[in-house]
This record gives structure tokens, C-alpha cells and sequence, in this order.
């Protein structure tokens, strides 16, 4: 079930944005940029180990998980991206963590997109979906129109990768080499492409669109599977907590992607805690809300510290209109990991739609600790804006509104917006200041800079 957003501009965008979004190499699904907390952690973990190795801060890099079943990944500089199918394909932590090596193999070797820099893609994330929910309903709907359009440039990257065989094979042994560092072992690095070895002989359309842009030989695996034999941290096993990390990761995944073969996959009678899990994220997708929740609080009975079932379990209840009983549960998740900003926009947006004052105002301050945290999160200011129109602050929900706009790319209504908040708001403090910024970063017209111009405004800083 979709989370009750409701877009400002969801629903005309929602045609050509379909459209838009899908890969260059003429696949018509379409995808999104996805959001959850678990599951970026988890890839987090797995990443820095290879980045600090390749002398890179993983502070400065941004992980981005895609909505999409097709196979592929990427990194730039600042940004990396994988898809939800090859996270799924990866059959433990190291073979993740050698894909990862690969492409920040790439990076380490200077290699660019096809059609020039990678960063001429400005990438740049637009809009938090909460957790996973919108995966179940990606293609038609209308809220997660906003969030494609906003991915954009994030699919004409991926549509514009393509390496040639030889920067392939650099990239295999610039990986390595950081593998090796990280004191990883290149083991899963060589069998992830081994697996793959036949896509050579598919023609472009039936060929994973990973290795359309990274072309894969055998003599190039035989190659790379040498290297990494000799090296010192090849026997290195993944440990324990990263297998069972990994596990939780795919299980949430297929929960949400997959929902009706996660049933039959997840053995009803199995009592690890992967397949429970997915089998409650399952049926809260098949709208079976009861059997879910009845799963969740079992898992919460052994795991009572756990953020995410916390937030699972008030998901459920918010999207199944239960929002007074969400309200406990996305608290406890919130206690549990205050840093977490997705957390803090469930309970926030939960708070809203409880509609008491006291609980809006608090709702807001929700909102604003996490955009603390993620100034660009377009939910966050949508749902901001609706708690300053019930709290009938017109002047702060049209700015609200205009930061929207602004961070899902529509520039022509973040100046509309801005400009209306501008009438209301008191001249010179800090709001009034912040939506003349948005009026003269969202191109404005002339007619605009000659009123801001003879109004003699001071603007700040702009995104």
C-alpha cells in the first residue's frame, strides 16, 4: 500500500514520468528511487570498508537503492546506486562487496560515462518514499510520479554507463587490489561475474542491463579469478553478523517486491528470523494486515530493541487507517534510533493526521529535526506544509510548499509558491528571506526581479 502522501503535482506528472524514467536501454517498467533506513545501513556497512581503502570518505559518498528488478549498479563520485534486483542476485555479503569494489574500481581508474563526466548528471536525490511501502505500487502510482521525476537524472546516468573491455578489466584489478586492502577477500568479486558468464552470448535486449554497460568475457573472469587466488585475503570468509545482515537485507526486499512468491519461498514453518520477516512485510503487502501484525509482534517479543520492527509494525497500522495506534510504536522506533530522519517523518506525518493541535505542533517539530538532517527531503516538506495549513499558517505552508516543488524539480511552481509565501510573510525574518532565495534559485521572470529589485530584498544563500 502506498503511504497517504498526496502530491501537489503527482497526478499530471504521472504519464510522462513513467516514460521518463525507464532505462535507455528501452526497458518501459518503471522505477523509482526507494528509501529505508535498514537497508542503507546495511549497504553502508558493506561499502566503507572498500571506499576508505580507496581513499574515499564514506561520508562524502551517498548510497541510492532503485526500485528495480533488472540487474545493475554504479558509482560516481559522491553517489552510489544499486538496483533492488542485483542486491537480490548477490548470493552473500562478499560477492555485494565485490560489485562495489568494481565500481568504485572505475572511479579509482578515472573511467566517465559514455557521453562525458559523471557529474554532469547532477544527482541528486528529490524525494524520501517511507520505507519500502511504494515499492508494492511503483508503476500508476500517483505519489511515486513525484519521486520519478525527481530520479531522472539518476536513470540517464544509468542509461548513459559503458565501459569497453579493457577499462573493465582495470576496473577488475583496481577492485581487487581495494578488496585486498580492506582485508576482504576477492573471492565474491570473481564469482559474482562467473555467475553471469552466459549474458555474453544473449543478444542486447535479453542481456541484464548491467552487463550491456559492463561488457563480461571469460577470458576476462579466468583472468581475475587468478589474480584474486594469490592474493593474501582470499580464504577470509564473510563473518557471521554480515551474513546475517545480508540475509535480513534480501528477506525485506522480497517481502516488499515479491510479496506473493515471498510466501511460498519463506516457509511458513521456518523459525530463522529472515523468512518470519518477510513473511510480515509479505502479507502487510497483500493486505492481510491482522496476519502481519500477529508475525510482527512476535519478532518484537524476541526483539524488543529493534527500530525497524517498531516501524514496520506503525507502518502497518497507519496504512491500514489505525493512525492512533501507530502513533506508539513509530514513538518506540523513534526512541530507539533518534538519528534516523525516515523514522522521524513516519511519526511525524502519523502526528498530523491525528488532527489535535497539540500533536500537529508536535508533528512539526518532527519534521524540522529531520530536515535537520535532510534539508532536500521533499515528503518531508509536503507533509510539513499540510501541518501549517491545519495550523493555519498560510504564509509557512506556502513556503513549505514552495521547498517542495523546489527539491521534486518543478522550479515554475517552487517560484509560484514562494512568491505567494512572500505576501504573507513578515518582511526580512528568516522565512521571508528563505522564499526570496527560492524566487531567485527557481529562475525567476523579470517581472520578478523587478519587484524584488525595488523592494531592495537581501537574498542568502540558495541550494
Amino acid at each position: 500500500m502506498v503511504p497517504r502522501f498526496r502530491s501537489v503535482s503527482g497526478l499530471a506528472l504521472a504519464a510522462a514520468v513513467a516514460a521518463s524514467a525507464s532505462l535507455a536501454a528501452g526497458q518501459a517498467a518503471a522505477q523509482s528511487l526507494i528509501r529505508d533506513t535498514e537497508i542503507e545501513e546495511i549497504l553502508a556497512r558493506d561499502a566503507d570498508p572498500i571506499l576508505v581503502a580507496a581513499g574515499i570518505d564514506p561520508k562524502n559518498v551517498e548510497i541510492v537503492l532503485v526500485g528495480s528488478k533488472d540487474l545493475n549498479a554504479f558509482a560516481a563520485p559522491r553517489v552510489m546506486g544499486f538496483n533492488t534486483g542485483l542486491i537480490l542476485e548477490a548470493k552473500d555479503p562478499n560477492e555485494l562487496q565485490g560489485v562495489i569494489a568494481h565500481e568504485v574500481g572505475h572511479l579509482a581508474a578515472g573511467h566517465s560515462a559514455r557521453s562525458g563526466d559523471m557529474s554532469r548528471a547532477g544527482m541528486k536525490p528529490f524525494l524520501l518514499t517511507m520505507g519500502l511501502g511504494v515499492l508494492a505500487a511503483i508503476a500508476g502510482a500517483p505519489d511515486a510520479a513525484a519521486g520519478l521525476a525527481s530520479s531522472a537524472s539518476y536513470f540517464g546516468t544509468l542509461g548513459f554507463l559503458g565501459y569497453s573491455r579493457e577499462q573493465e578489466s582495470r576496473a577488475d584489478q583496481a577492485g581487487a587490489t581495494l578488496l585486498d586492502k580492506a582485508g576482504l577477500s576477492g573471492k565474491g568479486l570473481a564469482d559474482f561475474f562467473d555467475n553471469f558468464r552466459y549474458q555474453e552470448v544473449f543478444d542486447e535486449a535479453r542481456r541484464f542491463g548491467y552487463f550491456r554497460s559492463h561488457p563480461i568475457s571469460s577470458d576476462r573472469i579466468e583472468a581475475l579469478r587468478r589474480r584474486v587466488e594469490v592474493q593474501p585475503n582470499f580464504g577470509k570468509t564473510d563473518s557471521e553478523a554480515a551474513k546475517a545482515e545480508h540475509a535480513i537485507m534480501k528477506a525485506k526486499l522480497d517481502g516488499f517486491i515479491n510479496p506473493q512468491v515471498s510466501i511460498t519461498k519463506y516457509d511458513e514453518k521456518a523459525t530463522d528470523y529472515p523468512s518470519r520477516y518477510a513473511r510480515a512485510i509479505a502479507y502487510y503487502q497483500l493486505k492481510e494486515p491482522d496476519r502481519a501484525l500477529k508475525l510482527v509482534d512476535a519478532l518484537l517479543a524476541e526483539q524488543p530493541d529493534n527500530p525497524y520492527l517498531w516501524e514496520l509494525k506503525g507502518q502497518i497500522l497507519f496504512e491500514f487507517g489505525r493512525t492512533e495506534e501507530a502513533e506508539a510504536p513509530q514513538r518506540k522506533s523513534v526512541a530507539l534510533k533518534p538519528e534516523a530522519p525516515l523514522l522521524r517523518i513516519n511519526l511525524g506525518q502519523t502526528l498530523i493526521a491525528l488532527d489535535d493541535k497539540k500533536k500537529v505542533n508536535e508533528g512539526v517539530a518532527e519534521l524540522k529535526r529531520a530536515l535537520t538532517r535532510e534539508d532536500d527531503n521533499a515528503v518531508a516538506w509536503r507533509l510539513l506544509a499540510e501541518a501549517y495549513d491545519k495550523l493555519g499558517e498560510d504564509g509557512l505552508a506556502r513556503l513549505a510548499t514552495a521547498e517542495y516543488n523546489y527539491n521534486i524539480g518543478d522550479k515554475q511552481q517552487a517560484r509560484v509558491f514562494a512568491m505567494r509565501a512572500r505576501e504573507m510573510l513578515t518582511r526580512g525574518t528568516p522565512d521571508w528571506r528563505r522564499a526570496t532565495d527560492i524566487v531567485l534559485a527557481a529562475e525567476p521572470t523579470r517581472e520578478d526581479l523587478r519587484q524584488l529589485g525595488r523592494e531592495g530584498s537581501i537574498a542568502g544563500n540558495t541550494r
